[in-house]
């Protein structure tokens, strides 16, 4: 996984959807014609999109040793919600960087990913 860090506070989602299709932040706000935050409802329309299974089911999750392979987090941090990536035991956060855990957050949740 190639790591992508937001170019502004609003484009976590838009920097999440580009580390996983291998894009770039500025191909995937011309893709959604939205350079501010993404629903769920777009994750999950561009992930399919682009050949990427996306679960259905958001489940809750306290420690990263239950979590999938390849997942998208949404996360309650201090600020905001915020989407995150977890790949292959590393957490990719668009705004805090790579990290061994999850950035500091209230609510964790996930949907698994799978490349087909």
């Amino acid at each position: 996984m190639k790591y992508i860090h937001e170019p502004t506070d609003l484009q976590c989602g838009q920097a999440v959807l580009a580390m996983v299709l291998d894009k770039t932040v500025d191909e995937i706000v011309r893709y959604l014609g939205n350079d501010r935050e993404t629903t769920l409802r777009e994750m999950k329309q561009t992930f399919r999109a682009f050949g990427v299974g996306m679960s259905d089911t958001r489940i809750q999750v306290y420690d990263k040793k239950d979590l999938p392979e390849l997942c998208l987090l949404s996360l309650e941090t201090p600020r905001c919600w915020h989407w995150s990536l977890f790949c292959d035991g590393t957490f990719y956060d668009p705004e805090h960087g790579i990290m061994n855990d999850f950035p500091e957050s209230d609510r964790r949740y996930y949907w698994k990913l799978s490349k087909k």
